[in-house]
Formats: structure tokens, sequence, C-alpha cells
């Protein structure tokens, strides 16, 4: 559990009131709005719980974390809550940061749909920096209502948008999206401190191995909101579709296995030695295990025996569509070619040895390719997409039918990101289905065992969690029984 501080701040307050009592009124939506003023689009319907989040953070004075399963509408949430601030207290300027290019011109479209005018400030300083300047100026001067900023992390650190910041009007609103990389510290530190209206938007904001960082993110933006809404609930409500889960268990190699039993053993010793010198254990506060865990994860992410499955799994599909392939974004040396590798034999096999139709998509992938890709995704002239990181978080393609996920991270956050971008609802998607990879570990000896089953548990709580909420349940169970009585986990 994470205690939010509440740190000594000057910042101006605001009289904030419960959102929706205009509705009974019926004066919630302004009918000719002013250009680039927020408003609510006459057509939208909030869910229950979202107007029960809205309605949590402005109890909680502007400030808080949304903690929503990904896919349930964390951003109209957030773009409705702006909305209601403009009512209330004349908003005049929403910021909203992201991680990544892509998802700043996918918050554009939403935001357009709540006639907002987007400045969005990323890349090259000449593209945005003199249209911020002005708008604030006019801002400033009575001569404009609003401002919508949209930019990214590496942008907001610059000191180009830095130097903007200290100019930005009291009612502001800052919104965090994927919010969890904002705990990182140098990022933390460059978020506005004048800025008192703050939203964290995120389906995992506990940050990995950093109990700090995830202090500060919930130190600034403020602590986890009433309703958290969970997969299950998502999947209830109809938010998320109904899915298929497949676990496919893969062997490691000889060679790999020999890799693998010596990184469990060098684990092992770490633990022994954090007991002695401290009496206590654990994986989450121990610095000294970090590389040794991420070069596990590699290792697993890039098993050799996953190419064989997924060769065997595909030449029985390859008239299907709508397939979004994960690779793992590393190996056993961890270089920028060898986080390629696993890509690169994936769009082989499927492109040139089984005929299917597939795009590589990466980090390298520019943004106006990345557009093209998602249409032809869409359509179906492109079968498949092959993937490393930057689909995990925030990209919408709802026409995402079938997952084949091939690698394995211990971190939650990809577990869950990369599964719940696939049950997005689309009019084409009655049900999703997921094929996913899972490494058994090799024999190990009594001296490495317990170490396993540690590691272990986490993980696969994580996949008996996903199997029982499909459903085909019962044989998704099935599949993971095995690995349960070996390492005697049947508890879980």
């Amino acid at each position: 559990m994470y205690l939010t501080k509440n740190p000594v701040q000057q910042l101006p307050t605001f009289r904030l009131k419960l959102p929706f009592a205009r509705e009974s009124k019926g004066s919630y939506y302004t009918p000719q709005p002013l250009p680039g003023c927020p408003r609510m689009p006459p057509s939208l319907q909030l869910r229950q719980y979202q107007r029960q989040a809205i309605a949590s953070w402005f109890t909680n004075n502007g400030r808080g974390t949304l903690k929503m399963a990904t896919g349930s509408g964390k951003t109209i949430t957030a773009l409705a809550i702006a909305c209601e601030l403009y009512q209330q207290i004349n908003l005049q300027v929403l910021l909203v940061v992201c991680p990544y290019r892509h998802l700043v011109t996918q918050w554009a479209r939403e935001c357009e749909k709540f006639n907002l005018q987007p400045i969005l400030a990323f890349e090259n300083l000449r593209t945005w920096q003199s249209q911020l300047s002005t708008q604030i100026y006019n801002l400033r001067s009575g001569s404009q209502r609003f401002v919508t900023v949209i930019t990214t992390n590496s942008t907001l650190i610059g000191d180009g948008f830095q130097s903007q910041l200290k100019y930005f009007p009291a009612k502001t609103l800052i919104i965090g999206d994927e919010a969890h990389n904002l705990g990182a510290p140098k990022l933390e530190e460059s978020l506005p401190r004048s800025v008192g209206l703050r939203l964290a938007l995120s389906a995992t904001p506990e940050r990995y191995f950093d109990d700090f960082g995830t202090q500060s993110l919930f130190d600034y933006f403020g602590p986890v909101l009433q309703p958290e809404f969970t997969l299950r609930d998502a999947i209830a409500q109809g938010a998320l579709v109904h899915y298929l889960y497949y676990p496919v268990l893969v062997e490691l190699t000889e060679a790999e296995s020999i890799a693998y039993l010596k990184l469990t053993k060098r684990i092992g010793r770490s633990l022994l030695y954090r007991d002695k010198e401290n009496g206590e254990s654990g994986f989450e506060d121990n610095e000294d295990l970090k590389p040794l865990l991420m070069q596990r994860a590699r290792l697993i992410g890039a098993a050799e025996n996953k190419l064989t499955a997924l060769r065997d799994l595909m030449v029985t599909r390859r008239e299907t569509s709508h397939t979004l392939f994960y690779c793992s974004d590393g190996s056993q040396d961890a270089g920028q070619r060898s986080s390629l590798r696993q890509l690169k034999a994936v769009a082989k096999i499927l492109g040139v040895d089984l005929g299917y139709k597939v795009s590589t998509y990466t980090a390298q992938t520019t943004l106006q390719e990345r557009e093209i890709l998602r249409h032809q995704f869409e359509s179906g002239e492109l079968q498949g997409l092959v993937a490393i990181r930057c689909l995990d978080e925030g990209v919408d393609i709802p026409a995402i039918q079938t997952a084949v996920i091939l690698s394995s991270s211990g971190n939650p956050r990809q577990f869950i990101q990369r599964r719940g971008r696939v049950l997005r609802p689309h009019p084409a998607k009655e049900r999703a289905t997921i094929f996913d990879m899972i490494v058994l570990p090799p024999d190990l000896d009594r001296e490495t065992i317990e170490v396993e089953r540690n590691l272990l548990k986490k993980e696969l709580r994580r996949f008996v969690e996903f199997a029982d909420l499909a459903d085909n349940a019962g044989e998704a169970r099935m599949k993971l029984l095995d690995l349960q009585k070996r390492y005697g986990l049947l508890d879980i």
C-alpha cells in the first residue's frame, strides 16, 4: 500500500462541486460552444463507472489517479473532467502528457470530438513553440478562452517546453497518460508544481521494482481513486470483449537451459546473501537482483523454440486476419541488433515461409507509416502486425481479433497492457483469441527449485487469473496444471 504524502505547496485552490448537477436541468451540454473550448459530444453517454470516477476526482479536490483497465475509456473520462472544469471554474488550459508520439496523435483525435483544437508539442521546437507562446499570450490578454496542449514525456523535460510552463495560468489541468512512466526521477522533477489540478491515468500505476517512484507519482497526482476498474469489471460491463485463452507451453533448448540454471543459482545466492546481511528477503526491493531478473526475462522472451511453436500454430491458420504478434524486446545480449532478432525471424516465418501478409511495427516505424499500417490492418489488407514494445501502451487498434504473445516479461504492466490491447470492442469482433507462449523452466536441482518456485509464483498467478476470466477457463487452467503441480503451486 502506498500512502500519499501532502507536501506543503502554495497552490491555488478551487471550490469544486460534484459534477453532473446540471444534467437534471438540461443544461450540461453547451449548445454552441466557442471554437476550441471543451464541450461534451452530444451523443456521448458516460458509463456508470466513468461517472463514479469523475465524481471521486472532484470529491478529492481535483487530484487523483484513475486505475482503469486498458480499453475502459480513460481518455474519455479525463476529457469529461476537463469539460466539467470548464463549466465550473472556466478552466483555461488542458495539458496532456503522453509517453509516445503516436499517443499524441491518438489524443488529438479524441480531443477534436470534444471541440478542442490541440497544439501537438513534440519533436521540432519550430513546429509548436511559437504557436504555444502565442496562444498562452492570447489567453492572458483575454482574446482567447482556452488552450489545449498535448506533448510527450521527452518534450516535457526539454528546456523549450519548461520555459513555457511558468506562463501557464492557475486554471490549468495536467493529465498524465500512462502515468506510471512519469514516476522516473527526471520526469517527475519536470512536472509543473504550480499546476494544482492533476489527473493520472494508468491501468497499472505502480512502478515495477520502484517503490520510491510509485510514491513520488502518487505524491504529485494524488492517490488511486475509487472505483478501480479491473479487467473482470470491464468484461462484465461490456467495455471489453470476452476472450478465449490458449497457453502454449514451450521448452528451453539445452544451451538455454544451462544459461537459465546458472542465472537461477546466481539469483538464489544473491537472495541468500541478503538474508544473512539484513535478515530479510524479497525481489522488489533488492537492487542487486534487477539485472539478473532482466537477463532471465530476456532469455525467456527470446527462447528459440517459440519460433517452432509459432510455425506449428500458424501453419493451420493461414487464412486468419487481424492478428497481432508480440515479440521479445531483447535477448541474452541486449543490444539493438539482438532486440530485433526475434521480430525478424517471426516476420520471415509468417511472411516468407507461410505466405501470411504481415508487416513489422517498431519504434522506428514513422507516424505516417503507422497510420497506413493501421488502416491496412483494419481493412484486412494486412493479415497481421509483428510488433515489439511500441504497441504496449495506449495504441487503439480495436480491430485486433487474435494475439500471439511470444514475449514473456516479469513486469505485470506488460502482461496487463498486452492482453487488454486485444480485448477492445469492435463491430466486427464478437470475441478475441489469445495464444500465450509460456516457457517451461528446465528440471532444477534441490538448490534452485525453491528459488524458481518463488520467481514463478507471481508470473503463474497472472496466467491463472487471466485463464479464469476466459470463456474456456477450464481448458486453459488444465494447460497450466502440470506447471502448478511441478512447483507445488496448486493453491494459486
